[in-house]
């Protein structure tokens, strides 16, 4: 009899064929729940609502790093992106650098929202501009209310003002704040506030050169499952990841096709083609090995920040074993 689990994510092209059946985990039913991210990341944090979850990586980071965890993940992403572009500030800020945020106000969603992991842990470890340098506020991205999901034990010296009643959108617009580090682009920036522009506007070259320098890619989102359902069944780990795998296989084939235009968008095989040999043959890697230079980032910064309990190696965030070679 096969083994039933509840999945949830968001609708990714990557996930598609294992959700659709197309593409089946060997031994494996499934009920797949397309929820937003954030729905996937509060219910799974709260209330394990779900055996398999997308999940913001700083908070997996916060979950998998606790004595005796109960969950664990799979080198699977759901989501990367760099983020130099996340960078926001008010004009009369008079904020040219990166190294004038010091002694300025610079907020975020959230302590462990992804994104400002990985820049501010680049102002602390390679700009100089360390954590206590900076007086951090959180707040809602374009709406009041949002609060932190995980426990932190911020750094000695740091200093978090957590604001209820207004948005980042808001005081980055009214120059309560300098600076906003964030996903999504405020909706002050989308509307066209005159004071509010990008801190980097030349961000993918950065980031390009950032990637050559480093190989860290960023990962937003990766899939975390519960721990219980790998002491009771080992083999499930590597069956589910196999399925990912092939699953990101079948949309990175559709994205190169150069005889069909899947996507409506004009010359996207042509970028995607660039971009895979860029990136050394694969668009958008899984696995430890693949991607160590980015765990090991992550799990440094999100340490640093009070958001880990720990520093963890790769090889701790995921199922001993599930990279087993298997030679013909």
């Amino acid at each position: 009899m096969a083994l039933h689990l509840s999945i949830a994510t968001t609708d990714y092209d990557h996930f598609r064929d294992f959700r659709s059946g197309v593409v089946k985990a060997e031994g494996i039913e499934h009920t797949w729940l397309n929820l937003g991210h954030h729905e996937c990341f509060a219910r799974f944090t709260a209330n394990r609502e779900f055996d398999v979850s997308e999940l913001s990586f700083a908070k997996f980071l916060a979950q998998v790093s606790r004595p005796a965890s109960d969950i664990v993940g799979l080198p699977v992403i759901c989501s990367r992106l760099f983020r130099f572009s996340s960078f926001y500030v008010n004009r009369k800020s008079r904020i040219a650098t990166v190294e004038d945020l010091r002694g300025k106000k610079v907020g975020s969603p959230e302590w462990a929202h992804s994104a400002a992991v990985y820049m501010r842990g680049w102002m602390h470890n390679e700009a100089g501009v360390k954590l206590t340098d900076v007086h951090w506020y959180q707040a809602g991205a374009n709406a009041p209310g949002r609060e932190e999901k995980v426990e932190l034990t911020l750094p000695a010296g740091v200093t978090l003002t957590r604001v209820s009643e207004r948005s980042l959108s808001e005081m980055l617009a009214s120059g309560e704040i300098d600076c906003a580090i964030i996903a999504r682009p405020p909706t002050c920036f989308l509307e066209g506030h005159p004071d509010v522009v990008r801190l980097f506007s030349d961000f993918q070259s950065m980031e390009e050169s950032q990637y050559e320098r480093t190989r860290v890619w960023p990962i937003m989102h990766i899939i975390a499952m519960q721990k219980s359902i790998v002491d009771e069944h080992p083999w499930v780990a590597r069956n589910l990841y196999n399925a990912f795998l092939e699953s990101k296989r079948r949309s990175l084939e559709r994205i190169l096709d150069p005889a069909v235009s899947r996507y409506p968008v004009p010359w996207l095989t042509n970028y995607a083609r660039r971009m895979r040999d860029t990136f050394g043959g694969d668009l958008f890697p899984y696995g430890i090995e693949e991607n160590r230079p980015t765990w090991e980032q992550a799990a440094l910064y999100a340490f640093q920040q009070g958001i880990a309990h720990r520093l963890m190696k790769p090889e701790e965030l995921f199922p001993q074993g599930i990279m087993t070679k298997v030679v013909i």
